[in-house]
């Protein structure tokens, strides 16, 4: 997978790229986004497009929980945290909810993760809980308690971890009851 412009840096020009299109070589994912066509299928397309097309942005709340397989929801958007001080990422495909964060919630928990050959940036599953916890009136309760229990049935719960999420993100006061009861 490439950028135009990765091309265009390559020393190809774009319309030997858009005839390599026209001829069935490379396919376009997503507007300025390119792949081979005999690679195989890609598994999570969406997450790669955002990630080549705005690579500052990092993969949270629904799309995170997606990936990291604790929740039943299937996200209809690829949710996206953003700096206070970038601007808003917009695609017609696949579609974005961006979501801006404050400096030090949005550096905490950023882990990058290779997907069809294409490095993304995830927030790990106890920043997404907090972030969660943030946002539960955008995404429910239910959403929130759901991704909890999944998290409880993992092997590995790191609790401190968690904690001090909930701090950056100032969500510990309405976490704490939640993590009591369920972990």
């Amino acid at each position: 997978m490439m950028r135009m412009s990765h091309a265009m840096e390559a020393g190809m020009s774009r319309y030997r790229l858009y005839s390599l299109r026209d001829q069935g070589v490379v396919e376009e994912v997503s507007r300025g986004v390119y792949r081979l066509t005999e690679l195989p299928a890609i598994v999570h397309v969406d997450l790669v497009t955002v990630a080549l097309r705005y690579p500052g942005a990092v993969i949270c709340l629904l799309s995170s929980l997606a990936f990291h397989e604790m929740t039943t929801q299937v996200p209809h958007r690829v949710h996206v945290a953003v700096s206070r001080r970038m601007r808003l990422p917009a695609l017609e495909f696949p579609p974005i909810a961006a979501h801006r964060f404050s400096d030090p919630a949005f550096a905490a928990g950023i882990r990058k993760h290779r997907l069809d050959g294409v490095d993304v940036q995830i927030y790990d599953p106890e920043k997404t809980l907090a972030d969660c916890f943030k946002f539960r009136n955008k995404l429910g309760m239910d959403v929130v308690q759901e991704a909890l229990r999944f998290y409880r049935e993992r092997k590995s719960v790191d609790l401190p971890a968690i904690l001090r999420f909930a701090r950056i993100c100032r969500v510990e006061r309405q976490m704490r009851p939640y993590l009591e009861a369920l972990l």
